[in-house]
């Protein structure tokens, strides 16, 4: 049950939002394409999962933090998974690999 339940609320907590910045993001997401680009795509887990911890750690709703806590260790055997399929598949295994990260990556999304 919700711990907030029967209690008033001040409207000005319950807005949601992204607090990150356009230069943070852009810093972010350079350093994870050098990152992919120098491993040859080796360092891909690691790299999503550090844009998505940038992402996730700057976002409210509610006036509460979320947080991320997946690593690329633990992506790392679903995304040669998906790769395999991928190419099992001659590409038609990736349209379900996007919603699978996303799925993913909310089972490793909470409150802080």
């Amino acid at each position: 049950m919700d711990q907030n339940y029967g209690q008033q609320v001040n409207p000005a907590q319950m807005a949601s939002n992204y607090d990150g910045s356009v230069l943070g993001f852009f810093g972010v997401s350079l350093l994870t394409s050098l990152l992919v680009c120098c491993t040859l795509g080796i360092a891909t887990p690691w790299a999503i999962c550090y844009l998505w911890r940038y992402i996730i750690s700057h976002v409210n709703i509610d006036g509460r933090r979320l947080t991320f806590d997946g690593n690329g260790a633990q992506l790392f055997g679903n995304w040669i998974k998906w790769l395999i399929f991928t190419i099992i598949t001659v590409g038609i295994y990736s349209f379900w690999v996007y919603p699978r990260l996303i799925n993913w990556v909310a089972k490793h999304t909470h409150f802080a």
